[in-house]
């Protein structure tokens, strides 16, 4: 059983996602606005924290941020009538571990709240720091810290996350949809480019005032990630 907090103002869908896990037999509480949501996800300890974006009182991707610094290691999923690419990385950058889009398939929900839980329960009983190096890249999984050449490397939730994928499996060539499974843990839309995006964004911050180059695009294949100047 796992003990999860929804923060959705409209009744009618919080009720709904509400009964949805009581019968799956998880304990479920609920929140109507960002203020009372808040309260709740630094006072109780919650598997994960299903919120909307639109909220009164404290906007959801404000939210998310405030429950992360408080909370680091609490998995947050948004649900939002917003799918755009840019809603979408907007959501993810405010720390978002996934994002789905109204109206959704309940078994996806109960779903990907399971995955994340088992996620985080394993992250947590593991305390010993990983360091992962490629070139002059390093990482540790432990302070969640970048540094390339000394310098440190500021990165979103999302962006370090990607970005360790890629330093685990370097030297191989990823595809969009592989990227998108293990990294968003869902199945990559076409339509969409936020994978090319936050690409882009860690080329900006990893490559950029750096003669070796990481970060590869293999057209028509995906990325591969080496040193390669």
């Amino acid at each position: 059983m796992l003990k999860l907090l929804i923060i959705e103002d409209d009744e009618r869908v919080a009720t709904v996602i509400r009964r949805g896990l009581l019968e799956a037999g998880h304990h479920v509480s609920v929140a109507y606005d960002g203020k009372m949501g808040l309260k709740l996800a630094v006072q109780e300890d919650y598997d994960v924290v299903i919120m909307d974006i639109i909220l009164p009182q404290i906007n959801g991707l404000e939210l998310c941020k405030m429950i992360k610094k408080e909370c680091p290691q609490v998995p947050v999923i948004m649900l939002t009538a917003l799918g755009t690419t840019d809603d979408k990385v907007e959501g993810f950058d405010a720390g978002a571990d996934d994002y789905l889009v109204k109206p959704f398939d309940f078994r996806e929900l109960e779903v990907r709240v399971r995955v994340l839980a088992k996620r985080n329960n394993i992250a947590l009983r593991s305390e010993t720091a990983i360091i992962l190096q490629t070139g002059d890249l390093e990482m540790n999984t432990k302070t969640k810290t970048v540094r390339r050449n000394g310098l440190e490397i500021n990165l979103t939730p999302k962006e370090f996350k990607l970005l360790e994928y890629l330093m685990r499996n370097s030297e191989r060539v990823l595809s969009r949809s592989e990227i998108s499974e293990n990294v968003w843990e869902t199945i990559f839309d076409t339509g969409t480019n936020f994978i090319d995006v936050y690409m882009n964004y860690l080329r900006k911050k990893v490559d950029r005032d750096h003669a070796v180059k990481l970060i590869h695009t293999k057209p028509g294949m995906g990325f591969i990630f080496k040193a390669e100047s």
